[in-house]
């Protein structure tokens, strides 16, 4: 098979997409493509940058990024915390930085906000198109990070609550605390009400995104059912219950690696792939209960550690 490194925008997004869904590098090289080359200019010569937001577990998982392309002899450096996404996407689309670490429903909807996509399998399936010629996203890994209702064990015991579903049976009965674009957000409480038919006795905006203050509130019973991101190490600190979500009220999140093809190398895009394959929601919490709880471990650290036992 012989195929140019001077490929169409098209086989580009082919190419892009096969990444995706882990092909080996041998697979490519078998078809003439190098796997020192991308679709492009490639490096230049230069490290390969990887970028994260503005919170330490997109520090961490470039930091792991970072890691494991210099562990197989791919040189990668870090640009921590560019800021929120419409910054990381702007320096990955104007090649400053290489590749990103980013959560699949919020990318998809970042690019397409009519998207109806709401299972993992769509969302994977809807970002290609959505990322356009030069973006990709490869490979996703199980580990997710989403918005969650959470309640206390004690709550969840006293009412047998485990599942969203559930929510109805307590009609303006609960406190619900939150941050405050909660109250309009699609997957907020307009949400809450259209798929599970769940109105709160009152929303307690808490301006925290749901970081201490939200954890104290819901602790000390001010609210009783609170929005915290999955991998909070709370949750587990606190023996707190996640509700289940079985109508995709909240879209997946998985965490995957997003690269602009000019820039990252087919052998390069293979490790990130090694590394989605491995990455899980619980190493992100063990990760970030590392980083952001007593040890404060610095990210660098905490992510060099993980490769090292992992890959």
């Amino acid at each position: 098979m012989n195929i140019s490194l001077n490929t169409t925008s098209l086989n580009r997004r082919r190419f892009l997409g096969v990444l995706g869904i882990g092909a080996s590098v041998s697979a490519l090289t078998a078809c003439g493509i190098s796997g020192e080359t991308a679709f492009g200019t490639g490096t230049q010569g230069g490290p390969i940058i990887v970028g994260s937001a503005d919170f330490p577990e997109s520090q961490i998982i470039a930091e792991i990024y970072a890691a494991a392309l210099n562990q197989r002899g791919i040189s990668a450096e870090t640009r921590p915390a560019i800021g929120a996404r419409e910054a990381y996407i702007g320096a990955l689309q104007e090649g400053s930085v290489g590749v990103v670490p980013d959560y699949s429903g919020n990318l998809l909807l970042y690019f397409d906000a009519q998207s109806t996509a709401v299972t993992a399998e769509e969302i994977i399936a809807a970002l290609p198109q959505a990322l356009g010629e030069t973006l990709a996203a490869l490979k996703p890994s199980t580990a997710e990070n989403k918005d969650s209702m959470v309640i206390t064990s004690q709550t969840a015991q006293k009412l047998g609550l485990r599942s969203l579903d559930n929510l109805s049976e307590h009609n303006r009965q609960l406190v619900l605390g939150a941050p405050p674009e909660f109250a309009e957000r699609g997957y907020g409480l307009p949400g809450l009400e259209k798929n599970y038919g769940f109105t709160p006795q009152s929303f307690e905006p808490i301006n925290d995104g749901g970081g201490p203050l939200t954890v104290k509130a819901l602790l000390d019973d001010q609210v009783q059912i609170a929005d915290l991101f999955s991998t909070d190490p709370a949750i587990i600190a606190n023996d707190l219950v996640v509700l289940e979500d079985p109508k995709n009220n909240f879209l997946p999140q998985q965490v995957l690696p997003v690269i602009n093809g000019e820039l990252v190398s087919y052998a390069a895009a293979q490790v990130l792939n090694e590394v989605s394959a491995v990455l899980t929601t619980e190493d992100l919490i063990a990760l970030n209960t590392r980083v952001s709880g007593e040890e404060k471990a610095n990210p660098a650290t905490a992510a060099q550690d993980w490769v090292a036992e992992k890959l």
